[in-house]
């Protein structure tokens, strides 16, 4: 007989005799349970590390999506937070700026009253300031009654006159220009001087001051109401500098202009008495 039929041949009883076995320990199993124990100890020992095992990417994948998905709502949220800030900001500012134009504008207003004559507040267009030129257009013309030479102010102080004239809007010469002079006084002492434009809405030079002047740092300078083109008494500038230069007839006085020459929206025009 070959080997290998030989060794099947050993092998039948023993194949046999593990069947029958089994088939006892199956019977014996479905009659007494005896097998109880050892089947829950190999689920414990075996199965359920598997299910475990085989369940841990399925948790993960859910833990991921889970996390992606606040991770989503958080960025929603926080842009939706961001819009609302930039909204609220935007909010705050168009207040403050409503704020300060009510606050120029009662400003203007109680400046009227104290004028006590026919005034009218018209509004900015446009600007042109340099070096050479210092003047604006207001949105007040002929067909306001607006006229040549028509003094303008602001609540602080004087502003400049108009130099030209259309129908719905004016030109105005700011105390600034290097064209313009106007006649001042020193509330203080009455002492009188001539205030010229430089080309810097932020200074003016005092034309024909002599050293021994009675003008000093912070004196308040009006209108003189000289040639009737100006009301008397309405502020212009405070002195900011003297300086006496030896060998000169005149001293070096500058002053600083009250009026807001490069920042009024809003302006004051003045009718004089005698064209009511």
């Amino acid at each position: 007989m070959n080997p290998p039929l030989r060794h099947a041949a050993g092998l039948t009883p023993r194949w046999l005799a593990l069947s029958l076995l089994c088939l006892a320990l199956v019977f014996v199993d479905d009659r007494y349970a005896v097998l109880d124990g050892v089947r829950s100890g190999a689920e414990r020992l075996l199965i359920e590390p598997l299910r475990a095992a085989a369940a841990w990417p399925g948790r993960l994948l859910g833990a991921a999506g889970e996390a992606l998905a606040e991770r989503r709502r958080l960025l929603a949220e926080n842009a939706r937070l961001r819009a609302e800030n930039l909204r609220l900001r935007a909010r705050l500012l168009e207040m403050a700026a409503l704020e300060a134009e009510n606050a120029r504008l009662r400003a203007l207003l109680a400046a009227a009253e104290r004028l006590g004559k026919r005034v009218r507040v018209a509004e900015v267009l446009a600007v042109r300031q340099d070096y050479q030129h210092q003047q604006l257009v207001i949105d007040k013309g002929a067909a306001d009654g607006v006229h040549v030479g028509q003094a303008v102010l602001d609540a602080e102080g004087v502003m400049g006159q108009v130099i030209g004239v259309a129908d719905h809007s004016a030109t105005v010469l700011l105390i600034s220009d290097p064209e313009h002079r106007i006649p001042v006084q020193n509330i203080r002492n009455g002492v009188r001087s001539l205030a010229q434009g430089k080309g810097d809405p932020r200074e003016l030079d005092l034309l024909y001051v002599t050293p021994h002047t009675d003008l000093r740092p912070g004196d308040l300078l009006v209108t003189s109401g000289l040639g009737g083109r100006f009301p008397a008494n309405y502020p212009v500038a405070r002195v900011d500098r003297f300086e006496a230069v030896p060998g000169d007839p005149y001293a070096r006085v500058t002053a600083r202009p009250l009026a807001g020459l490069d920042r009024s929206r809003e302006v004051i025009l003045v009718w004089p008495e005698t064209r009511r």
